[in-house]
């Protein structure tokens, strides 16, 4: 217990001497990084990108003094309830403030204001969830594995609950009916819009997704009083509000304001206006959960040595682990890259998804580890591998293929052509090193902190290593859009597109890094003086 408090009170003198403007740099370039690249990945998974960065920065600048075991699980919940959000549709809400269909005379004020509460409401709850849970990870209350599972399955009984209330009815077809209905909170395309022949309503469950999140909100801050879990699902509950809405204004502006665009230096340059919406929500969300955290740094670790903490942690069987994560990694690899309908009914929905990590993270052994390193990036290096390596044909019975894409290249700089990839290399270079690199990651730093209580080291190469192979497999995906290319004399070529995010990948990750190498000085700077 002794050991305890002294670690608790070295975290509180630590996150006490953080700078405000630290935070608030930092977590935004992580945001903006995680959410851009998120944007070629999309779902859950590429969300848990965004989840990745923001949380393991977070943990480095406040935590990283905590006890290892508190931090490793801290930063993987925080993963995962990033990912939940990914199960909300909202292209169509998107749609509402921009599509040229809706605005082709003048603005259509009324569904442009329509779309962006959709938006805010859809990104609070998104966010919501990642402060709530990565707070709850944070505050240093031990969970018991017993209480999380059972707080999954009620918040997935909650989720049924909205979407048969908040998100009923939902009757759109056939279109020419009478009995036709929709909810009366409904965000995605609508006849009060467009023509009923000219518009494909989606199914919404926004209001099932927001119930859960009232539930899982009740238990933390009310039943278990986690005072640092209550205020990040707010601050969450804001940067979601806040950032969905403001980066698609960006997007919005482009859409109906194009002659702004026709003069100046935009002739020149082809801005992909979509992910510069992801790029600009995830760093405004970062921005807004680093100054939650910042503003809430005392009550980090503040609950490691009280009373009240539930249960001791127990670890489930090593053989019940490894199912578990054979499981997962099987039904996500199908539900991404099959189309067995079983399995997309019953894992395409994040809070079902997140059953096994949870199971993994309050009862595993390595389990979290492999949370934070190999689970999330299986998704992301097969996209790569699927999208790259392969190309898609379809026969003449309609049935569709992947084989090897001949042509697939990789563009190194200043040679004049680029050069061919074989199907091996691809393999190579895109799925079994990065996966190799995470897996390796995942078993050392497990071993490493069997005989450490503290390792302030981690989060901060956790992030470099995680971080770096995102932005990688991102790059490559992005067709190696090196920053200098593009630009000449005066007039420019054309400039942007994959050119402008990219950089901003790039410039962000050097940032990021840089933050972690001067950490560490800074660690030794701390320890001297305490």
């Amino acid at each position: 217990m002794n050991a305890t408090r002294s670690t608790k009170c070295e975290a509180h003198l630590y996150s006490a001497t953080v700078p405000l403007w630290k935070p608030i740099l930092f977590t935004a370039m992580a945001g903006g990084t995680g959410w851009g690249i998120r944007g070629q990945y999309g779902h859950e998974n590429g969300a848990m990108i965004a989840g990745a960065l923001v949380a393991l920065t977070v943990c480095f600048l406040f935590a990283r003094k905590m006890p290892i075991d508190h931090l490793v699980r801290a930063a993987a919940l925080g993963i995962i309830a990033m990912g939940f959000g990914g199960s909300m549709t909202y292209g169509e809400t998107i749609g509402l403030t921009h599509d040229h269909e809706l605005h082709e005379i003048a603005i259509n004020w009324p569904a442009l204001r329509w779309g962006m509460l959709g938006l805010a409401i859809k990104g609070g709850i998104w966010i919501s969830f990642f402060g709530l849970m990565l707070g709850m990870g944070l505050s240093g209350r031990r969970y018991a594995l017993r209480d999380m599972t059972a707080l999954m399955f009620a918040a997935i009984g909650a989720y049924f609950v909205g979407i048969n209330s908040i998100n009923y009815p939902f009757n759109p077809f056939p279109l020419d009916s009478p009995d036709r209905a929709l909810p009366f909170l409904y965000f995605s395309d609508h006849w009060q819009w467009e023509p009923i022949s000219q518009i494909k309503p989606r199914f919404e469950n926004w209001g099932g997704m927001l119930l859960a999140l009232v539930l899982v909100f009740v238990y933390a801050a009310w039943w278990m009083k986690d005072k640092l879990a209550r205020n990040m699902a707010l601050w969450g509950g804001l940067a979601g509000a806040l950032g969905f809405p403001a980066g698609q204004c960006l997007q919005a502006y482009h859409q109906l304001g194009k002659d702004a665009f026709t003069t100046g230096i935009w002739p020149h340059l082809s801005l992909n206006w979509w992910n510069v919406m992801e790029t600009t929500f995830g760093t405004i969300m970062g921005a807004l959960i680093g100054l939650g955290f910042w503003l809430n740094r005392r009550k980090i670790g503040a609950m490691l040595d009280s009373d009240s903490v539930g249960a001791t942690l127990k670890y489930i069987p090593i053989p019940a682990e490894i199912t578990l994560v054979a499981i997962h990694v099987t039904l996500n690899a199908y539900l991404e890259f099959s189309t067995f309908e079983p399995i997309e009914v019953l894992y395409d929905l994040g809070l079902v998804m997140g059953i096994i990590p949870i199971v993994l993270i309050f009862g595993g052994r390595m389990g979290p580890y492999l949370v934070i390193f190999p689970i999330i990036l299986q998704t992301i290096a097969g996209k790569d591998v699927r999208d790259i390596v392969y190309r898609q044909i379809t026969h003449e019975d309609g049935t569709k293929e992947r084989i090897y894409n001949e042509a697939a290249q990789i563009h190194v700089p200043f040679l004049a052509e680029n050069v061919h990839l074989p199907f091996i290399v691809g393999w190579c270079i895109y799925f079994i090193i990065p996966m190799s690199i995470a897996l390796f990651s995942a078993w050392h730093f497990y071993k490493k902190h069997q005989t450490q209580s503290c390792d302030p080291t981690f989060a901060g190469n956790a992030l470099i290593i995680m971080g770096w192979l995102f932005f990688y497999l991102n790059w490559a995906f992005f067709g190696y859009p090196w920053p200098w290319e593009g630009w000449g004399s005066w007039p420019w070529k054309k400039w942007g597109g994959p050119n402008s995010t990219g950089t901003f990948f790039l410039v962000s990750m050097m940032t990021l890094t840089a933050m972690v190498v001067k950490g560490k000085k800074r660690d030794a700077t701390f320890d001297e003086t305490n």
